[in-house]
């Protein structure tokens, strides 16, 4: 008889019709296999063998280079489940649209049925997937992206808990471009786009949007966050998650190289991008990393940036939509101060500045997480590592200050539910317009963002032990419109206050939003940043902030009666302070 995964193969099989299928065992030899049949086709391009060994690079389809929200649907029978941040969809309109598109789609192409893990392989907290897809990038990216092949099927056995997601280049017309998502069903359909996030479907697909609406279901949160550790002096790590719209540094700040190192602060590694958090035994939210490789934006990453992921992607790395040099190296704007001449732009062609970027603003590396240098030992515990503080934050110029903490849980998932950030090029759109981005989940929430608020709400609840709540922008301006704070490796002192805050130690001054530094308690010795550009830094203007919590109301406004009261509170009080301090300066 057969299995729940065998029949559906055959389903899938039967409505696509490749001209073979390959069952993915996740071998070395498996995946020399696909390399070399995509460098017979042109689809990769091996990189020079000496200084990037093992290393390709992908060009994807000029027309699909980014998530493409638009076509992002949340397919639940109830619209309201959806929620107003959501593109909605009925289920079985979703799939009687979809489902031209990959009848027959995969005629001449073959089938690979890739089964995965998602988390280490021996955590209970991990899940399984299976991804069936005509893509060989796609096969070998998540050879990289996840615990992928024999090791998952043996954990499914005969079961039927797994995720399946179906995924199809299609003829790429983006006008057949749709990423589906039936949370009820725990299934994704893709179709029409070969970049990673609609491709990979055990990234957001599955460990964001189908995974929300699980941790949801089963009391447990996934989580748009990276996950560091803060190594103090001692020896002794604290555990951080930080929530960031995409190409806001979170990976960075992941694999930050501390500006501290020479006082004993040093940052470790767990993930960059997800957080699967459930409650331990111990009484503390604990979390791992559903992802074992890192998908990151390249352009602007360098030795200054990021110096452990430069190291990390100098060899077995899939590089997709980069420039090339002469000695068929990578390249990207940001990599390094000018183009070497010669460059072949992401496009394959002879570029020339009047062209624009050489590299594709949203262009990636997909790196095995074991290469940085930073990565935890950590890294594959079952039981994941305690968390002390979650952090939200964005690219704000000019309201938020460098850092604050929230007054408690409650007020923490306020502060959470109202961060908003300038937009990128990590999706499609223009860049540089202001959204609200709660907890950086907007795009990735697979359900109501209000019934999502509640189980924040309901988590804080439940844990014995919950993590303190900051909110950090690296990116607020002077009056010339430069930033004010050098960022990067000097982050870390900002972490360390974080840290003395949670041992009860950091003195904080209390404001209308939230409780800032006190003058002399961020570390800033061998800093070259005056007195003046810290009080800016941590100043926090009423005015600005009575405009802000105008703007939190209209938002709150699109969530109407389903958003918990208890935001409509925090809310109310936030105007209440700001009021009492602009009473006060009269």
């Amino acid at each position: 008889m057969a299995t729940p995964l065998e029949s559906w193969v055959e389903e899938v099989s039967r409505l696509t019709k490749p001209k073979s299928i390959v069952w993915c065992d996740g071998s070395q030899h498996e995946y020399d296999h696909i390399v070399e049949g995509m460098l017979r086709d042109g689809s990769f391009i091996e990189l020079n063998p000496k200084t990037y060994p093992n290393c390709y690079l992908h060009r994807s389809n000029p027309n699909d280079v980014a998530r493409t929200e638009s076509v992002t649907f949340i397919c639940t029978r109830e619209k309201s489940d959806a929620g107003p941040t959501n593109n909605w969809m009925a289920p079985d309109e979703a799939k009687q649209k979809a489902e031209p598109f990959f009848r027959g789609a995969m005629k001449d192409r073959t089938m690979y049925v890739v089964p995965y893990i998602l988390g280490p392989a021996n955590s209970p907290y991990s899940k399984v997937g299976i991804e069936i897809t005509d893509s060989p990038y796609v096969a070998a990216s998540m050879r990289i992206m996840s615990r992928m092949g024999t090791a998952a099927l043996d954990r499914l056995g005969g079961s039927s808990d797994f995720v399946p997601g179906l995924h199809s280049l299609g003829d790429m017309d983006p006008q057949h471009r749709l990423v589906l998502h039936f949370p009820e069903e725990k299934l994704i359909w893709s179709v029409g786009s070969g970049y990673g996030g609609n491709a990979l479907l055990g990234k957001k697909c599955f460990a964001l949007r189908i995974a929300s609406w699980m941790a949801r279901e089963q009391g447990w949160m996934a989580e748009h966050t990276l996950i560091l550790g803060l190594e103090d002096p001692s020896g002794k790590v604290t555990y951080m998650c930080a929530a960031f719209p995409s190409a806001c540094g979170k990976t960075n700040l992941a694999m930050m190289v501390s500006a501290l190192e020479n006082q004993g602060y040093r940052v470790w590694t767990i993930g960059d991008d997800i957080a699967w958090m459930h409650i331990g035994k111990d009484g503390m939210l604990r979390a791992i990393n559903p992802e074992n490789g890192f998908f990151g934006v390249a352009p602007g990453t360098n030795e200054k940036t990021n110096p452990n992921v430069m190291t990390a992607v100098h060899h077995d790395t899939i590089f997709t939509n980069v420039a090339l040099t002469p000695e068929g190296e990578p390249w990207w704007e940001g990599m390094n101060a000018a183009a070497p001449s010669g460059l072949t732009d992401w496009k394959g062609e002879k570029w020339t500045p009047s062209k624009g970027p050489a590299a594709q603003p949203n262009s990636r590396y997909t790196v095995p997480a074991r290469q940085t240098p930073s990565i935890s030992e950590h890294f594959e515990d079952p039981e994941g590592v305690p968390i002390s503080a979650i952090i939200f934050g964005g690219r704000r110029a000019k309201v938020a200050p460098l850092v604050f903490e929230a007054r408690d849980w409650q007020h923490g998932v306020f502060v959470g539910a109202t961060m908003a950030s300038e937009t990128t090029a990590a999706a499609t759109g223009a860049v540089g317009v202001t959204r609200r981005d709660p907890m950086a989940m907007l795009p990735f929430c697979g359900y109501n963002m209000a019934d999502y608020f509640r189980h924040w709400l309901e988590m804080g609840e439940r844990v014995a032990h919950p993590p303190k709540i900051f909110h950090v922008t690296w990116f607020r301006k002077g009056e010339d419109g430069q930033f004010l704070w050098p960022g990067y490796g000097e982050n870390v002192r900002v972490l360390k206050w974080m840290l003395e805050r949670i041992e009860g130690r950091a003195k904080a001054t209390e404001t209308p939003i939230g409780y800032v530094p006190a003058p002399g308690s961020l570390t800033l010795d061998g800093l070259d940043i005056s007195a003046g550009t810290m009080e800016q830094l941590l100043r926090v203007d009423t005015s600005v902030w009575s405009d802000e919590h105008e703007a939190i109301g209209k938002f709150f406004e699109k969530f109407g009666k389903r958003l918990p009261e208890e935001l409509r509170q925090e809310q109310e009080k936030l105007g209440q302070r700001l009021q009492q301090v602009a009473v006060a300066q009269k």
